[in-house]
């Protein structure tokens, strides 16, 4: 197999206009920002998103959303079960091995598998390093947050053709944003988990499309877009210079242009976004 043998470096330049990008749901589902005002885009978030934009390039992932879902498995340990077969749970290193084979997002972002058997000592609990580390996004400027007060029209009661308008809620959104964030892919971890240069290409290859097909009400389509997506790729395993070297060579202008410092040796890839 093509493992991975360069470390690369990789970021996102991506804009808000009218959307809600990311709702803390411990904070009325409104958009997040840190203590400064910046706006943030989890890494959980932008992880979900990978994961959905390689599904629908046919690839196998095993963290999957109810409404994204494209097999019968409602959990992930009927998932790992049903897929992999109930004695593979029993063999650590089997089990290691076919996980990573068998899904992308097990053998790019690791996973956790810890599931309880109905006996003592049937239980499994294996944990898998992924290569692929992503970062929080945060946007250039603080954001402000426009918060709208809705109406939910509801049957009332009796026949159901009585409606009630008293209903209210909330809805937030970033009117303009410009956000940026950052990853790794790590030769050493890769060897590991048998995460390719394919595969390596193949998220390079959505990241510039990351929001297509992702519209909602809280981001209708055409509200998130990504600007640009830049890649360095390192001569050898352990990079030509640190990851916070080379991440930090990228500026990042309000009105979503950028500017990158040269490093010897190191040229960076910039690839337009959709």
């Amino acid at each position: 197999m093509d493992v991975l043998k360069n470390k690369i470096d990789f970021a996102v330049i991506l804009s808000v206009k009218g959307a809600n990008p990311n709702g803390d749901p411990l904070n009325g589902n409104r958009p997040r920002v840190n203590y400064d005002g910046m706006g943030e885009l989890s890494d959980v978030c932008i992880k979900r998103k990978i994961r959905n934009r390689l599904m629908e390039k046919g690839q196998a992932i095993f963290v999957q959303s109810d409404d994204n879902r494209n097999d019968e498995y409602r959990s992930l340990k009927n998932r790992a079960e049903g897929i992999l077969g109930k004695d593979v749970l029993k063999n650590e290193k089997k089990f290691f091995e076919s996980a990573c084979k068998t899904w992308i997002d097990v053998r790019t972002f690791g996973q956790v598998f810890a599931y309880g058997g109905s006996k003592k000592g049937e239980g499994v609990s294996i944990g898998i390093r992924g290569p692929v580390s992503i970062h929080s996004a945060f946007s250039v400027m603080p954001v402000e947050i426009t918060s709208l007060q809705i109406t939910k029209s509801v049957s009332g009661e009796g026949d159901g053709e009585k409606k009630a308008s008293d209903t209210m809620g909330m809805k937030h959104r970033v009117d303009h944003g410009v956000y940026s964030f950052y990853g790794s892919m790590n030769p050493q971890l890769a060897e590991k988990t048998k995460f390719s240069n394919k595969d390596a290409d193949a998220i390079k290859e959505i990241l510039p499309k990351l929001f297509e097909n992702d519209a909602s009400s809280a981001r209708p389509e055409g509200s998130m877009r990504v600007l640009k997506v830049i890649w360095w790729k390192h001569n050898n395993k352990s990079g030509q210079y640190s990851s916070a070297v080379v991440h930090r060579t990228l500026t990042v202008n309000p009105d979503g242009t950028c500017k990158i410092d040269n490093l010897k040796g190191l040229t960076p890839e910039e690839i337009d976004g959709f």
